[in-house]
């Protein structure tokens, strides 16, 4: 069912000083930020040859990351993505074994403009999953 690993996201709480981090001093590529509001951050991805590094910021008060951040103020990892062929198969095969996925459990549009999903860190041994279609 999985794919390769897509991206490793990363709460941050100022993303333009994150951003500095990874071009400025560990000399990466970054592209340009980029707000969803529908998910409620602001990311940046970092490009390295093998895989991203997904840098999130809130955006707004509702965000999910504004509050992972009121735990975590200096930030830390979020979630982990995983690329998947077909993603209502991932979903219901993933159902069917009894693994929670959040929200309405219909895929949303992610920043790559391809259907993803989150699954229940309590079901991926405390670890945030993100499913993306390929």
């Amino acid at each position: 069912m999985l794919g390769r690993v897509n991206h490793i996201a990363i709460a941050v709480p100022d993303l333009a000083a994150a951003t500095a981090i990874y071009r400025d001093t560990l000399g990466a590529r970054v592209s340009q930020a980029q707000a969803l509001p529908e998910h409620g951050v602001t990311v940046v991805f970092v490009e390295l040859p093998n895989t991203k590094v997904e840098l999130l910021e809130p955006l707004g008060a509702d965000s999910p990351i504004a509050a992972f951040l009121e735990k975590n103020p200096s930030g830390g990892m979020h979630h982990i993505c995983y690329e998947v062929e077909d993603i209502i198969a991932a979903r219901d095969q993933l159902k069917a074994g009894g693994a929670r996925v959040l929200g309405d459990g219909n895929p949303k549009t992610g920043a790559h403009g391809k259907p993803v999903l989150f699954l229940h860190p309590k079901d991926f041994n405390g670890t945030l999953v993100e499913l993306e279609q390929v």
